[in-house]
């Protein structure tokens, strides 16, 4: 997840609306977490890359569209199903260079993040 933040695929989920100022002091607020959309602090050309391929293996023929097209049926919206894949396709990518392994398509149905 780590990386998915480095790609600029992690969400941010605080802002400066979280905290108050009680006695003096800066508290946060006890209430629920809202996402606030993804991190803004990110390297520009990793997030271009992971969405650029992912918006591309989503439409050609392969295991990355049938990882797509399965969360499209489950009901999940398609910008959201495109950032998964990329969140997946960036974790699949951190595997094989950190092992120096080859793509195998069992790396898409196991837990790579």
């Amino acid at each position: 997840r780590q990386f998915w933040a480095y790609c600029g695929l992690g969400l941010e989920t605080r802002s400066s609306a979280d905290y108050v100022i009680q006695n003096g002091e800066v508290v946060r607020r006890r209430r629920a977490l809202y996402i606030r959309g993804l991190n803004w602090n990110h390297s520009h050309p990793l997030k271009n890359l992971f969405q650029s391929a992912a918006t591309t293996a989503s439409t050609m023929q392969g295991p990355f569209r049938e990882f797509y097209q399965a969360r499209v049926a489950k009901g999940m919206q398609p910008a959201l199903a495109r950032l998964t894949l990329a969140r997946k396709m960036a974790a699949i990518a951190l595997i094989l260079w950190k092992k120096g392994e080859v793509f195998e398509a069992k790396h898409l149905n196991s837990q790579a993040a």
